[in-house]
């Protein structure tokens, strides 16, 4: 087989000249794929509107004449062609035209280039005002904001999947509840959606059914089920379903748990595609921290004597009681042990990812209304939810809240170069609101509920250690941490204001709006404390053109805040977006990179992927995540965290050398350092393939 030009090209960087790489052989690379294979793959139309109508008519578009005229089309289109895109790296283009661009129905020829999806998108999230369209226009061709996979991938398409594709529910301790969930399962992977389920609620191994001891199988059996579901339901083939369960780690059935992913467990027990995540309260840190005996409970007869679910209880408050309580059935375990169980077994397999309950409804503006019991399957996703009460046939269901997780990036470069910070989270969020607002998942009811009353967002961000490196600042220095510092306060602060001017805008904020902490003003106080502004001169110089929000701005913001609600239960959340992160020419997410040149495998070809804005003056600044001291990295997301109301992807990097002991301390130190959070762990030797579903 011959090797394509192209190809061969992005190998060339590898060949060093004077003991440098060859960087700019991958620009060479991008040339030759679009003259000798994507413009000779694209359907060539003679003019703007023959492509629209042949898109239109032949059921690739949806009717956008419907809300523009043509003239407002070709604004539009003219607009973004007027910016002279370019494709910054090989597998930009690459992963754009592979996965993203629209292809015909032999699926052989490109009906898009990057340009005309942005359009689309635009259009489609406008519903029919110009003059935003072309808002969205801007930070879409900027590259300043990149829409989840659904959403870009789906928006403006007639024969299109849904605009979000990640989803949270609860699994209630009866047939009924777990009919539900695996019923939800189906339907939700069936349509290309992850899920993520609680199962601390289910009886354990061993407990009473209708009286009689000994009845109960535990989790295990419905994690089978599931795992099962989600395999049969995979979007016409297209895509395997993805799912992931939570357990308390206070539930009996915690090491069953987590023994499913051991290598070497029978295949009975083994779990091999489902993920799997903790849940940890801080009553268990503090145990395993005084290295006391810990007692895990059997939730049924918890409920059956307090008549609240064991992963419903704040167990600082319940724990002694619980253990005092003779008709409350425990056993005792090691607590260290079963962390270091939880290492064991991440080392092996990469799970389980960790979920500190106590650290995420800490600062939850919304604990009024509900407590954040788990996570989504990249542990970004935090929001409160209850359990459902399905009832027998004749009987009226209680609905209650699930959650949908409806996720945008920004890229940090980008929207600091071009000093557009306020204008990309405006525009960003109403972007998100759009496609909150358009959602219907009628065939889940506690998803839909939740989506129709909280409005809930997850905004993003990519490329921090790329902006870092091409400013010349080291990820684990004090410069980067003030800079987090002031870059997230001011994305939570245009979040909020544009939360707040929707809700102004529709006169309608979030279902309990009044209760939460954004009515009363508590939230506000650490801003109304403290100025967020710049310590060290280098990041002030990056920000020196900049208006920053201080405390005045918040005082102001909190007053109108209260005056007028604000539309979005939740508004922020860092999710991995790997997948886009090459589309923008970014680094993922705000972790750290692996490797200053990255080798990708694609059937029978390697392609190298250089980091953005690499040369042969920033290398130094791109140091491996596996070389970094990995408390320097959690120090870090901590101060991000201090601004993000939901949650953050967090990526342990760590080498062989490093044993169990090691990453337990590492659990330690991220619950003392406020994360909410710990997702897979990572090691030199083996890697995970992102989650589909939280690709943005």
């Amino acid at each position: 087989m011959i090797t394509k030009k192209w190809i061969l090209l992005n190998n060339e960087i590898m060949i060093k000249k004077d003991d440098e790489f060859n960087l700019e052989k991958d620009k060479e690379a991008v040339r030759s794929y679009f003259l000798d294979y994507v413009n000779k793959n694209t359907v060539f139309f003679y003019t703007l509107k023959e492509k629209i109508d042949y898109l239109i008519e032949n059921n690739y578009y949806i009717n956008f004449y419907e809300q523009y005229s043509f003239e407002e089309l070709q604004r539009v289109y003219d607009f973004v062609y007027s910016k002279k895109f370019r494709f910054q790296s090989f597998m930009s283009a690459f992963k754009f035209f592979q996965n993203y661009a629209l292809r015909d129905d032999s699926g052989e020829k490109f009906l898009e280039r990057y340009e005309d999806r942005v359009v689309a998108i635009s259009l489609f999230l406008a519903q029919g005002n110009v003059e935003q369209a072309l808002k969205y226009a801007e930070i879409l061709i900027n590259q300043e904001y990149q829409p989840a996979t659904p959403t870009f991938l789906n928006a403006g398409k007639k024969r299109s999947g849904q605009l979000v594709s990640c989803f949270l529910d609860e699994i209630g301790d009866n047939i009924n509840g777990i009919g539900y969930a695996i019923d939800s399962a189906m339907k939700l992977s069936s349509i290309g959606g992850g899920v993520s389920f609680n199962l601390s609620k289910i009886r354990a191994r061993g407990e009473a059914i209708k009286g009689v001891e000994g009845r109960s199988s535990g989790v295990l059996p419905v994690m089978k089920i599931l795992e099962d579901t989600f395999s049969y339901a995979n979007q016409l083939g297209q895509r395997p379903g993805a799912g992931a369960v939570y357990l308390n780690v206070f539930h009996t059935d915690i090491e069953e748990f987590l023994d499913c992913k051991k290598i070497n467990i029978d295949e009975k027990v083994r779990i091999k595609s489902l993920s799997i995540g903790v849940v940890i309260p801080d009553k268990f840190m503090d145990i395993a921290a005084a290295d006391e005996i810990c007692y895990l409970f059997y939730p049924h007869t918890v409920f059956q004597q307090y008549g609240i679910p064991l992963d419903e209880m704040d167990m600082d408050q319940m724990y002694d009681q619980l253990v005092g309580n003779p008709k409350v059935r425990k056993k005792k375990v090691n607590a260290r042990h079963l962390m270091v169980k939880i290492a064991q077994t991440q080392k092996e397999s990469g799970y389980p990812y960790l979920f500190f309950k106590g650290n995420a409804n800490k600062e939850h503006a919304l604990q009024n209304l509900g407590d954040v019991k788990f996570s989504n399957l990249c542990t970004e996703i935090m929001q409160l939810s209850h359990v459902s009460d399905i009832a027998i046939y004749g009987q009226q269901d209680t609905i209650r809240y699930g959650i949908s997780c409806n996720l945008g990036s920004l890229n940090i470069a980008t929207v600091m170069e071009n000093n557009r910070v306020k204008e990309a989270v405006e525009t960003a969020m109403r972007a998100l609101t759009v496609v909150s607002d358009l959602t219907s998942i009628d065939m889940v009811p506690s998803v839909q509920k939740a989506n129709k009353e909280l409005h809930s967002v997850g905004l993003g961000a990519m490329n921090l250690h790329g902006y870092l490196a091409k400013n010349h600042i080291m990820y684990e220095s004090k410069e980067a941490l003030d800079f987090c510092n002031v870059f997230f306060m001011m994305v939570n602060f245009y979040s909020l204001k544009s939360s707040m001017d929707i809700a102004r805008e529709k006169g309608q904020h979030f279902e309990g709006f009044q209760q939460s902490g954004y009515a009363d003003g508590t939230y506000f106080e650490k801003y109304l404390r403290t100025d967020f502004h710049p310590q060290s001169d280098k990041v002030k110089l990056l920000f020196k053109d900049m208006v920053l929000p201080g405390k005045a701005a918040w005082e102001e913001l909190a007053e109108q805040v209260k005056e007028h609600g604000l539309y979005h239960a939740y508004r922020m959340a860092i999710a991995p977006n790997q997948s886009t992160a090459y589309i923008m020419n970014a680094t993922a997410s705000v972790m750290p990179v692996v490797d200053t040149i990255e080798v990708r495998e694609y059937g029978d070809s390697t392609t190298y992927y250089p980091m953005p804005y690499l040369d042969n003056d920033n290398y130094f600044f791109y140091k491996s995540a596996y070389d970094m001291d990995q408390k320097n990295v959690l120090r870090l997301v901590s101060v991000i965290q201090r601004h993000v109301d939901q949650g953050i992807s967090t990526i342990l990097h760590t080498n062989t050398k490093d044993n169990t002991r090691d990453l337990a301390r590492y659990y330690i130190y991220a619950h003392k350092a406020g994360l909410k959070s710990l997702y897979y762990t990572r090691t030199r030797k083996a890697s995970i393939e992102e989650c589909v579903s939280c690709s943005v």
